[in-house]
């Protein structure tokens, strides 16, 4: 088959064609295309390129427009042109019309471009100076700068124009020569710079920098003299010396702040001439100027205002005060101001005022009696008035002021302290018709009647003044009440302070409110007192509480500490709890408390006993009170009838049908050990295991405790072994076993071990049983190193982490340099009170003492019941303190009677040590603790 041969292949294209037009493409054209310098074809031309398009070419390109006609969505001669046109297009189109209208009246608005044909392109516009370019030589071409060069000259430009914008505000002006060289002295020190690359130097022409500093000096005091001085007489009028002083004085005001006064001026100007009868413009006008240090203005502004405004007080009164320093001037503003304002009290005590700070009484009482004629009601100038006078003539005054004025509680209560006591009760008596609301004058009445010892009448008046008040309309609640008593106590009324509490105290409670919600608010307004050290107050509201629950043992306990911790007097807390006895006769803790404070604060031993006795007889199957007596008769050394009362009270049946209790025969155990009769205290604790007690690990203790100290090793252990069968969950019974084996009695290390791990599963999780195994380490390990130790204490860390006791041991082994790290790790996780001595004694051994003592405070604060910390803090105080200090820590110790910690209780549980009190037990302590291992 031959090849089809196209027929416009070899020919030449037809004028204006385009590759790709046909189709879509724009295609391009370069300067080969068009040649040199070739005009744009005109439109004519255009159109005679088109006629002699092929006919196919124009089809197509009508095609094309054709399809281009639905790229636009508004056209609807397409797709939509045989749908129907509703109501609902009309009104769409109606608002798209509108929508751009107003698009057009906006585009309308803003700058068009000029699109005028004939205007010139830029080519032609340039034509000119590229011509001119052809004379310029090389040179000059090298000569333009580059763009980078461009902007370094502008920035330069910038900054140089900002540098003459801060400056502006400081200019400097030059001194001419002709005034340095006439102010110049005789014979100088020649401090001048020879320069020999200089050529004016040559000529002899060199700089002398102290000729022109003292040329300058001389000018300022040339001009200094010249403002100073008096052109007619020659002499000065100000002091030269204190001149540059008092400059130093003067406020320097900045540019702001000079243009804000200026500015404040004009408005303030244009408000009183607007409005010249406005007296608070006439007052800042011239407190600005005051401000403006111009007193001298502000003082013609306020005169000016003080003539516009005489009626205004307040402006008389600034006028007076910007005139203070004139006091006769001063006078003259206030007689004028009395005169326009007669009626204006502050007017008047202003004047007062004014004669009292020249300290002219007279001039002072003449104002106050002047005022009063024209305001004879005014309360404030009654009591200034009376103030200056003597008792006699004040109470004159008062009578007559009374009179006038019968609404002010004030005068009469003034007037009643001024009269003797009959005449006092007249003018109450009096003042309570007149104001029959005010309880001032109640109080005031019973405050005389305990003032002149007739305190019988006082809760009469008080209960009387309530009921009054209150059909009188004039309700005062509970806490006002109370507020009003606290007051007469701090002014040394108490018998007024407990009839005010006792006669409102029921006050603000409805019926539904029990007598147990009563004294739970009453218990809470008591301590408030308390906290404010308004005693008689608290005292009163718990004998109110107490007589409405007299059956309540918490109420009279918290009466009984009241009296203890404020009161001096025994008598007065032996006669509260005789009552609360009365009234609770089963409550043994009121018994106890009654015979503690008869042998411990009076040493009344008798006393004591007889008290016991009537416990005994009220209570007679009381485990508390026959100890109590135990320790009585122990503590006074007469062991026979102490274990009389024990053998009593073993006799004794309690709760299901047991004779005596585990603690009275541990007592009987304890009494006959610390008196030496081992044997019998062996058999009595042998017979309460094989009675009810074999559960009590404290009997299984105590019997190992006396077996070893007879001599008796292997008894004891068999005897704690029998005791773990027992009372497996004791961790004391496990410990003894454990330090028993490890003892010099048998010391076999490895079988304490072992009981400490079994009892590890007994007892998971119990830090006394790893901090006993980690000492046991420490113990076979003796000077090396702990390594066994080590582990076993991260073992229990991991188990226990809020065991304070484990972290202070890990701390202790550790090296010096990681003690530090090791106590910031352990206080994150806890801050028990043994990790806080561990933190003070690291404070200690680092030799920072202010700090280990704050924080041995912080310890025994934390917990004052573990005894280690005390007997730490004291070996510190006894190695950096003073006797002062240790003196402090013995008193505060005496105070919190700990019983616990690792090394107290061994202390003072040892038979030795029975009878010893808290202060030689701490410094027992103290020694002990220095044969533990040290930091």
């Amino acid at each position: 088959m031959y090849p089809v041969t196209k027929d416009f292949l070899g020919k030449p294209a037809p004028p204006g064609y385009v590759a790709g037009l046909g189709r879509g493409a724009t295609g391009f054209t370069t300067r080969s295309d068009i040649g040199p310098a070739r005009e744009a074809s005109k439109p004519e031309e255009n159109k005679g390129v088109a006629s002699k398009l092929p006919k196919s070419q124009t089809q197509e390109d009508a095609g094309a427009d054709d399809e281009r006609r639905f790229n636009n969505a508004e056209n609807e001669e397409g797709l939509f042109s045989n749908m129907p046109y509703e109501e609902d297009d009309e009104e769409a189109d109606k608002v798209w019309a509108h929508i751009d209208a107003k698009m057009e009246e906006r585009h309308s608005k803003k700058p068009q471009k000029s699109s005028d044909e004939n205007a010139p392109v830029i080519e032609e516009q340039l034509r000119g100076f590229k011509r001119q370019l052809q004379g310029m030589s090389a040179d000059e071409w090298d000569a333009i700068p580059d763009v980078s060069q461009l902007a370094e000259m502008a920035s330069r430009a910038k900054r140089r124009r900002k540098n003459t914008t801060n400056r502006r505000g400081e200019r400097m002006y030059r001194v001419s020569d002709s005034t340095l060289v006439a102010g110049l002295g005789m014979a100088g020190v020649d401090q001048s710079i020879v320069s020999t690359e200089d050529p004016s130097a040559a000529d002899g022409m060199v700089t002398n920098f102290m000729a022109l500093g003292q040329a300058r000096d001389d000018v300022l005091r040339m001009k200094l003299d010249q403002a100073g001085g008096d052109s007619a007489s020659g002499k000065t009028t100000i002091d030269p010396r204190g001149y540059l002083t008092s400059l130093s004085t003067v406020a320097a005001k900045s540019a702001a702040e000079i243009g804000d006064i200026s500015r404040a001026r004009m408005l303030l100007k244009s408000v009183t001439k607007t409005n010249p009868k406005h007296a608070p413009g006439w007052i800042a006008a011239a407190r600005l100027e005051e401000i403006a240090n111009k007193m001298a203005k502000a003082r013609l502004v306020i005169a000016e205002g003080c003539e516009n405004c005489p009626q205004s007080e307040d402006i008389w009164l600034e006028a007076a005060r910007l005139n203070n320093t004139k006091a006769q001037e001063a006078r003259v503003i206030l007689a004028s101001a009395a005169r326009n304002l007669p009626k204006s009290v502050r007017i008047w005590m202003a004047a007062a005022d004014l004669e009292r700070q020249a300290s002219d009484q007279k001039a002072q009482k003449r104002i106050l009696q002047r005022a009063l004629e024209f305001v004879p009601t005014s309360i404030v100038l009654w009591k200034e008035a009376v103030s200056l006078e003597q008792p006699e003539d004040a109470r004159v005054l008062l009578s007559h002021a009374v009179d006038l004025v019968p609404l002010s509680t004030d005068l009469w209560l003034a007037l009643a302290r001024l009269e003797p006591y009959e005449r006092a009760q007249k003018v109450l008596n009096r003042a309570r018709r007149a104001i029959p609301t005010s309880h001032e004058i109640w109080i005031a009445a019973a405050r005389l009647e305990e003032q002149e010892g007739q305190r019988e009448r006082v809760p009469k008046i008080t209960a009387k003044a309530v009921s009054s008040l209150i059909a009188n309309g004039a309700l005062m609640g509970r806490a006002s009440w109370f507020d009003q008593a606290k007051q007469c106590e701090d002014d040394g009324y108490p018998a007024t302070c407990q009839a005010i509490v006792a006669a409102t105290a029921d006050l603000d409670f409805d019926q539904d409110d029990s007598p147990m919600d009563r004294v739970d608010i009453w218990t809470e307004e008591a301590e408030k007192m308390l906290a404010s050290k308004n005693v008689v107050a608290a005292r009163a509201v718990f004998a109110h509480a107490l007589d409405t629950m007299p059956t309540n043992v918490d109420l009279w306990r918290l009466a009984a500490d009241l009296e203890r911790e404020h009161n001096e007097d025994p008598q007065a807390l032996d006669a509260l709890l005789r009552r609360g006895v009365q009234y609770c006769p089963q409550a043994e803790v009121l018994w106890l408390i009654a015979a503690k404070e008869k042998w411990v604060r009076s040493g009344d031993v008798d006393g004591a006993r007889v008290v016991l006795e009537e416990a005994f007889a009220a209570n007679p199957n009381s485990e508390s009170i026959l100890l109590a007596a135990v320790k009585l008769e122990s503590e006074n050394e007469q062991y026979t009838r102490a274990l009389a009362l024990l053998d009593r009270g073993r006799a004794l049946s309690f709760d299901g049908g047991k004779k005596g209790t585990a603690r009275i025969w541990m007592k009987s155990v304890v009494l006959l050990r610390q008196i030496g009769q081992l044997d019998r205290a062996l058999e009595t604790v042998r017979q309460g295991l094989q009675g009810s007690f074999e559960k009590s690990y404290k009997l299984w203790l105590l019997q190992s405790q006396i077996e070893v100290a007879l001599g008796r090793p292997k008894e004891a252990r068999q005897t704690l072994s029998k005791a773990l069968k027992s009372c497996p969950t004791s961790v004391d019974l496990w410990i003894a076993a454990a330090r028993l084996e490890a003892s010099h009695h048998f010391s076999l290390h490895t079988r304490a071990r072992a009981i400490l791990e079994r009892a590890r599963v007994y007892v998971p999780r119990n830090p006394q049983l790893w901090l006993e195994a980690v000492c046991l380490e420490c113990d076979i390990a003796g000077n090396n190193e702990p390594k066994v130790a080590r582990t076993l204490l991260t073992r229990a860390i991991q188990e226990c982490p809020k065991a304070g006791a484990l972290w202070a041991q890990a701390i202790l082994l550790e090296p010096r340099t990681q003690r530090k790290a090791k106590s910031v790790d352990a206080l994150k996780n806890t801050s028990d009170c043994a990790l806080i001595v561990m933190v003070a004694r690291l404070f200690w051994s680092e030799r920072r003492l202010e700090k280990a003592r704050s924080w041995f405070e912080r310890a025994t604060r934390t917990d004052s019941d573990y005894g280690d910390a005390w007997a730490w803090w004291l070996r510190f105080e006894f190695d950096q303190g003073s006797s002062e200090h240790v003196g402090n820590v013995e008193q505060l110790c005496i105070k919190a009677d700990p019983h616990h910690g690792q090394m107290w209780p061994t202390v003072s549980k040892d038979p030795s040590n029975a009878r010893l009190p808290t202060k030689d037990i701490l410094h027992k302590v103290a020694q002990a603790l220095g044969s533990t291992r040290q930091l």
